[in-house]
């Protein structure tokens, strides 16, 4: 698999969002290499208000102010990790969750840690792929170009196999149309 590179993120956050949409996250561990294909986004712009960075940048948020591939890994509801690709140039805070992946490799260990048997149901939501593909906050801030956890390049998707949405689980920004998606998933 050929790794997405630096030239990817020359794109407005919206745009990457749905070029997102068809790339793999991979990530190789000491257990093994595990592979999933985005199939969900959401985009987190810095005038949103639904966005960790809306307010500026703090301790939490500083690596969504870094630079366009980097991994921001957060904290949420006091017991489960979310995974964005932070998208803007740097200090501008904004990014992409990566909201759902089908699983492609390592579906074994995937289902082992998640403790789940059901292949539809390792990977169908942001807290649940974190598990699944051993994403932890010490990945938080660390290029997806390179190392063991990096972004590759994937499948054409078809524009019209592409869905726009409200994002889901918000409280602030509900009015957004900035969830992608593929119809076939």
């Amino acid at each position: 698999m050929k790794r997405i590179t630096k030239s990817f993120f020359k794109k407005s956050t919206l745009e990457i969002a749905r070029a997102l949409l068809g790339c793999y996250l991979v990530n190789k561990t000491k257990e093994g290499e595990l592979i999933g294909k985005i199939i969900e986004t959401e985009a987190y712009l810095s005038n949103d208000p639904a966005s960790h960075s809306f307010n500026g940048k703090t301790k939490r948020n500083s690596a969504m102010f870094g630079s366009p591939g980097k991994a921001y890994v957060y904290f949420t509801y006091g017991m489960y990790h979310c995974f964005n690709v932070v998208t803007a140039k740097e200090g501008i805070g904004e990014a992409v969750l990566i909201r759902a992946l089908e699983p492609i490799k390592g579906i074994e260990l995937m289902k082992k840690r998640r403790n789940q048997d059901n292949i539809n149901e390792l990977c169908n939501g942001p807290a649940k792929l974190v598990q699944a593909m051993g994403i932890t906050k010490k990945h938080n801030g660390i290029s997806l170009l390179e190392g063991s956890l990096r972004l590759c390049k994937g499948d054409k998707i078809a524009k019209n196999n592409i869905a726009k949405s409200k994002r889901i689980g918000i409280s602030k920004g509900t009015n957004l149309s900035y969830r992608f998606y593929l119809k076939d998933k």
